[in-house]
C-alpha cells in the first residue's frame, strides 16, 4: 500500500496581546510615578529634617573656640582648694570653716575675716556676698569692699536670699513653729520677723526689684495631702524706719512644692519641680508649658532661662520665656550641665566641658570648648567669664 501522505497544518502563530502589553506598561508606569514621588516626599521631609535640626541642636556642633584655661588670666590652685572658691566682682570669695577672704585674680588675698561655721555655703547676689553657715547660727554679707555685719540666729539656718538694694532675708526653722523669716536692711539692722504657724514651712522667698514687696513659699504638710502656699509681703520706708505688712496670700489645688520664685517686673513667678505658675488676676495658675524635670532657672533681663529634660537620661534642653509668657528659644543642649551663670543681660551655661554664652534675647554669642571640669563660674564686672576649674581660678574675654 502507498503510504499516505498527511500534510501537516501550518503552526498558526500567535497574535500579540496589545491590550496585555498596555497594561502592563501602565502598571510601570503607575509604579514608577509612584517610587519617584516617594521619593520626592523623602527627601522633602529629609531637607526639613535636616534644617530643623540644624537649628535645633546648633549648640551641640563644634565649639567657635577651643580654649586652654591654664593659657588664661587667673592663678593655678589644688583641686580641693578650687573647691572653696567663687567667682565674685574682680576676684574670687574663699569660704573655708575658719575664714572668708576676698582675693584678686592673681590670687593675692584682699581682705579676710574669721568665722566659726560647720556648713559654710556662700551665695553671690549682683554686688553682694552671703557666707552662712547652713543648719548653724550666724552669717555674715559682705562686698567686694569689705564685710558689712555678721549676725547670730535664734534657730537654724535653712536658706539666704538677697535684694538689689541690699535687704536679707534669712529663713531659718523654730522650735514653736513651722520656722521664720527675717528681715535685715542694708546696715544689719532687723526690720521685720514672720512666723510661720498655719502656712507650714519656708521654702524659698524673693525681693521684687525696687525692695517693695517680698514672696515667701511655703508647704504645709500636716494634713492628708500637701499644701503650698504664696504669701507676699510689702516693705514701706517710714520716718520710723521700714514697715512689712502681711499683703496677699495665694494657693493652688495642686499638690506640688514652689522651690524658686521670682518677679519679672511686677508679675510674680512661681516654679515647681516640673511646671511654671504665674500671679494673675489674683490667682496663682499654672502656665501651658511642658516642663518635665526643672533643672536650673535663672532671670535675665525681663527673659527667664529655664533648663529641663523629658525624663531620666533624657538630653537637657534649655527654654528662654519672654515678658508675655511666649518661648521665644527651646533646643536641646546636652547631656550633663554642670552650672549656669547670669550677668547683665547675659547668660553662661557649662555643659560637659563645653560653655555657651546667650545674650538675652537667646542668641548664642560664644561657644567654647575647654580642657578642664568646671567647678563653677560667674560673671565678672564688665561681663568677664569668671570660671573655676579643677586646675585654678581663670577668666574668659
Amino acid at each position: 500500500m502507498k503510504d499516505k501522505q498527511v500534510k501537516e497544518k501550518p503552526k498558526k502563530e500567535k497574535t500579540p496581546d496589545k491590550n496585555k502589553g498596555s497594561i502592563s506598561q501602565i502598571v510601570i508606569r503607575r509604579g514608577l510615578t509612584i517610587t519617584v514621588m516617594i521619593f520626592a516626599t523623602l527627601l522633602i521631609v529629609s531637607i526639613a529634617l535636616i534644617f530643623v535640626v540644624s537649628k535645633k541642636i546648633d549648640s551641640m556642633s563644634g565649639a567657635d573656640a577651643q580654649i586652654k584655661l591654664s593659657a588664661q588670666g587667673g592663678f593655678s590652685c589644688e583641686y580641693s582648694e578650687a573647691q572653696k572658691l567663687y567667682p565674685y566682682a574682680e576676684g574670687v570669695i574663699k569660704v573655708t570653716s575658719e575664714r572668708i577672704a576676698y582675693l584678686n585674680l592673681s590670687g593675692t588675698e584682699v581682705f579676710s575675716h574669721a568665722v566659726s561655721y560647720q556648713n559654710p555655703q556662700c551665695v553671690t547676689f549682683g554686688d553682694y556676698v552671703v557666707v552662712f553657715d547652713r543648719d548653724g547660727y550666724s552669717f555674715t554679707v559682705l562686698d567686694q569692699d569689705g564685710i558689712w555685719y555678721s549676725k547670730p540666729t535664734v534657730n537654724p539656718i535653712k536658706a539666704v536670699q538677697m535684694s538689689d538694694d541690699g535687704f536679707t532675708a534669712v529663713i531659718s526653722g523654730g522650735s514653736d513653729s513651722f520656722g521664720e523669716v527675717t528681715l535685715f536692711d542694708k546696715s544689719g539692722n532687723q526690720i521685720a520677723v514672720w512666723t510661720s504657724y498655719n502656712s507650714g514651712f519656708p521654702v524659698c522667698c524673693a525681693f521684687n526689684a525696687d525692695s517693695t514687696r517680698f514672696a515667701v513659699s511655703t508647704i504645709n504638710t500636716s494634713g492628708a495631702v500637701i499644701v503650698p502656699y504664696v504669701r507676699v509681703f510689702s516693705i514701706t520706708k517710714t520716718v520710723k524706719g521700714y514697715e512689712v505688712n502681711d499683703d496677699a496670700v495665694y494657693k493652688t489645688d495642686d499638690n506640688v512644692i514652689f522651690a524658686y520664685v521670682c518677679y519679672v517686673g511686677k508679675k510674680l513667678c512661681c516654679f515647681s519641680a516640673n511646671a511654671l505658675y504665674e500671679v494673675k488676676d489674683d490667682n496663682l495658675a499654672r502656665m501651658n508649658f511642658d516642663f518635665s524635670a526643672i533643672g536650673y532657672v535663672k532671670k535675665v533681663g525681663n527673659n527667664l532661662f529655664v533648663t529641663y529634660s523629658d525624663g531620666i537620661s533624657q538630653l537637657n534642653k534649655l527654654a528662654i520665656i519672654n515678658s508675655s509668657d511666649s518661648v521665644i528659644y527651646d533646643s536641646n543642649i546636652g547631656s550633663n550641665i554642670v552650672c549656669v551663670a547670669q550677668g547683665n543681660g547675659i547668660y553662661a551655661i557649662n555643659v560637659d566641658r563645653r560653655v555657651f554664652i546667650y545674650n538675652a534675647s537667646g542668641v548664642i554669642t560664644n561657644d567654647y570648648s575647654v580642657d578642664e571640669d568646671i567647678i563653677r563660674m560667674n560673671f565678672l564686672s564688665g561681663n568677664k567669664l569668671c570660671v573655676v576649674s579643677t586646675g585654678g581660678v581663670h577668666t574668659i574675654n
